[in-house]
């Protein structure tokens, strides 16, 4: 099914959205960190026969404004409900990988009305790393851009499905491929996970949730623990042989346990 691209503009910052229509319970999708919306194709095209799916190009990525001021948590939140409001979702379910499940996350514990579930990959409330941003700003700083080429990209960005993720939301431009992000502004965005965790905001989702990890996963299985036992009604499932990246990897065994999980909401 072909998308339609939606513009959502909040106090001035322009997001980017790919709509797939549909007359089904909504979805919206949320990429991680230096993602782009591109990254859910695959799951949305599957999810999209039975529900209204929009992923989100969030603030600072991909389309969407590439400088904006505000990359404070809150902020992300608010462009959420901002697209949830103007594209007359009823309630979506919110989908996000990585920072995206943070900022579902978030919003569902700031808005709960406004949520219907939560499928959380690879994400969780966190406990505060203060060197992250520095190791997010190194790992940016690694990459040897411009790439002459998407497919030197995909070899440099880990190979495969995970590879060719990455670089399709690359731009080409003076005789290269760049990232469609500035360092900056990722490293501003994970400024607020750095200080502390969001164990409080956690507790008030009332939402049924839906915790996806990785076999290699970069939540702590003390996190993970805690989660069970502090949140809301939460069903946590890990993916054998998989990274941070499982829903590029394995992106038709992530649709049937979304479309499993979706199948239990009343």
């Amino acid at each position: 099914m072909a998308w339609e691209e939606r513009i959502v503009t909040r106090n001035g910052v322009r997001l980017v959205c790919r709509d797939r229509g549909g007359a089904g319970p909504a979805v919206v999708l949320l990429h991680g960190l230096a993602g782009h919306s591109g990254e859910w194709d695959a799951i949305a095209e599957r999810l999209s026969s039975r529900h209204r799916v929009v992923a989100v190009d969030q603030r600072g990525h991909g389309a969407a404004e590439r400088r904006p001021r505000d990359v404070s948590r809150s902020a992300y939140v608010a462009d959420v409900v901002a697209v949830v409001h103007r594209l007359g979702l009823h309630r979506p379910v919110l989908v996000g990988q990585s920072l995206g499940g943070h900022t579902a996350l978030l919003t569902a514990a700031a808005h709960p009305d406004l949520v219907r579930a939560l499928v959380l990959v690879e994400a969780g409330p966190g406990s505060g790393s203060p060197g992250l941003p520095a190791e997010i700003g190194a790992w940016l700083d690694s990459w040897p851009v411009p790439f002459p080429s998407r497919e030197a990209a995909a070899r440099f960005l880990g190979g495969g499905p995970v590879g060719r993720g990455w670089a399709a939301g690359l731009e080409e431009r003076d005789g290269g491929w760049w990232p469609c992000f500035d360092r900056d502004v990722m490293v501003r965005s994970v400024a607020e996970n750095a200080r502390r965790g969001f164990w409080a905001e956690w507790e008030q989702v009332t939402c049924p949730t839906l915790l996806v990890l990785a076999r290699s996963s970069v939540v702590p299985p003390r996190d993970v623990d805690r989660m069970l036992r502090r949140g809301p009604a939460t069903v946590a499932v890990s993916v054998p042989g998989t990274g941070h990246d499982l829903h590029l990897e394995r992106p038709e065994t992530l649709h049937t346990l979304i479309t499993g999980f979706l199948d239990t909401l009343v």
